[in-house]
């Protein structure tokens, strides 16, 4: 069920009263547990036993690890953990796309090969909840913290509903100490968290599912639109993409307020960073600081020459973009994205006795970094990486011979949408809701919500990460 369908909110009463009603945390516990595998087995039930299994892969991982008296013992553990997860997650989601790519391969050589291939179905979420439970591995085996022997604990932070299916990808740091602590509903904000939910509903359905029709007609057929089209379609993808997903992401972290846990943002206005290493550090932050802690960390990170600090920066962009898809063409994307932190590291150490920058630049360096990002999104977007090297070649340099130009409307609401970017960057972190009376403050979001639903398409798409 989606964030924004009637069920959901059912489901989200139903499951808020009565954790709320229960005053053992035990007992509340138990019963988001039951929600959470309630709620995954709306999707496809066939799937809460691989949750279950990853959970107790981990939970078993964490205390092996922990007991283990020798080095090897200990490593020997966490590579268990390692073969696991990882496993589980090539075997669903890249199975089919690594089979697929060495029979191209062998048919390029000239070598006979049988053109067969196993449907596989991929778990909702797959992604986000094995990067979840595997990190919990990895920090017990770095000595970051004890493991927990409480496996309702355990399970609950790898399958708490809100960020199950799309994250935010939450630390067992963080989120296992909120379980030790009974909650209290006068510690709840409500008002910030209502707020936060409608907020992320109106860049779902409001902003993403309105963009989406004329972003799918450009990508599914680009030859028959002209050069401003395509580049309105780039442009309207860029806002449906973080639409969609920071949408999913304030509601993800409101309805895990309104039950009494804080998750940390996933979003902090990206598309005004200043520059390339300033943008993945505001998008999809939970992901990127698993891939810097987990792998580029691992790598080497910062050590090293700037040419070895480059192919680090390189190969934990490439997995992060293999990681969003199964395909050559979320390959080519991470690429992209190494190759210009490599660049903006180099850029950095070349330019430092340039600083201050002049205020003409500090304008040019989030207008850039906002271009790239966008003209990036072609290839996250494109159905595959010839289509999308069709695609950059008209973006970059013209010469399309479609005669379709962008809806008018279309173009003024885009222009709207990065005014109201704008906006709301200088006001973050004003609170003008807390000075309204309760009626006032009811009144004032029941009229935003109906406005909301009125703004709203009829039927709402799948959130967009949930393919990942």
């Amino acid at each position: 069920m989606l964030f924004v369908e009637f069920r959901f909110a059912v489901f989200f009463a139903v499951a808020f009263l009565v954790h709320w009603a229960l005053r053992r945390n035990a007992l509340r516990k138990a019963w988001l547990l039951a929600c959470s595998y309630a709620f995954y087995a709306g999707w496809d039930w066939r799937f809460v036993g691989l949750i279950a299994l990853s959970t107790l892969i981990d939970y078993l991982a964490g205390l092996c690890i922990y007991a283990s008296r020798t080095q090897a013992a200990r490593r020997r553990w966490v590579t268990i953990s390692l073969v696991a997860n990882l496993g589980i997650l090539g075997f669903f989601k890249y199975f089919g796309f690594f089979v697929d790519s060495a029979t191209h391969f062998l048919l390029w050589l000239g070598l006979p090969t049988s053109q067969s291939s196993l449907e596989i179905i991929l778990p909702l979420g797959i992604s986000f909840y094995t990067f979840q439970s595997l990190s919990y591995s990895i920090d017990v085996y770095r000595g970051r913290f004890e493991p927990t022997r409480n496996l309702l604990d355990f399970a609950l932070y790898v399958g708490f509903f809100p960020q199950l299916v799309a994250g935010p990808i939450v630390r067992a740091a963080s989120f296992l100490p909120q379980l030790r602590v009974v909650r209290r509903f006068e510690d709840v904000d409500v008002r910030a968290a209502l707020v936060l939910f409608l907020i992320g509903f109106f860049k779902k359905t409001c902003v993403a599912d309105n963009v989406a029709p004329f972003v799918d007609r450009v990508f599914e057929n680009p030859s028959a639109f002209d050069f401003a089209a395509q580049w309105m379609a780039v442009l309207a993808y860029a806002a449906q993409v973080y639409g969609d997903f920071s949408g999913y992401s304030d509601m993800a972290i409101s309805c895990a307020a309104l039950l009494g846990f804080k998750l940390s943002p996933n979003f902090r206005f990206p598309y005004l960073a200043s520059n390339i290493s300033d943008f993945w550090r505001r998008w999809h932050i939970s992901l990127s600081t698993w891939l810097r802690d987990y792998l580029f960390f691992s790598l080497g990170g910062n050590r090293g020459t700037r040419a070895r600090v480059g192919w680090n920066l390189m190969i934990t962009m490439v997995l992060g973009g293999l990681w969003h898809g199964a395909g050559w063409n979320f390959v080519f994307w991470g690429f992209l994205h190494g190759i210009s932190l490599a660049v903006h590291r180099v850029w950095q150490y070349r330019t430092k006795a340039w600083r201050p920058w002049p205020p003409i630049l500090a304008w040019l360096g989030p207008l850039a970094t906002f271009a790239f990002v966008a003209f990036s999104f072609v290839f996250f977007r494109a159905s595959d990486v010839e289509t999308g090297m069709a695609m950059a070649r008209t973006l970059l340099f013209g010469g399309s011979t479609g005669e379709l130009g962008p809806p008018p409307a279309l173009s003024a609401f885009v222009a709207l949408l990065a005014a109201a970017h704008l906006t709301a960057a200088k006001f973050q972190g004003e609170r003008p809701w807390d000075r309204l009376p309760s009626l006032g403050f009811a009144a004032l979001l029941g009229v935003a919500s109906a406005l909301v639903l009125m703004l709203s398409p009829r039927e709402s798409t799948p959130f967009i990460y949930f393919q990942f």
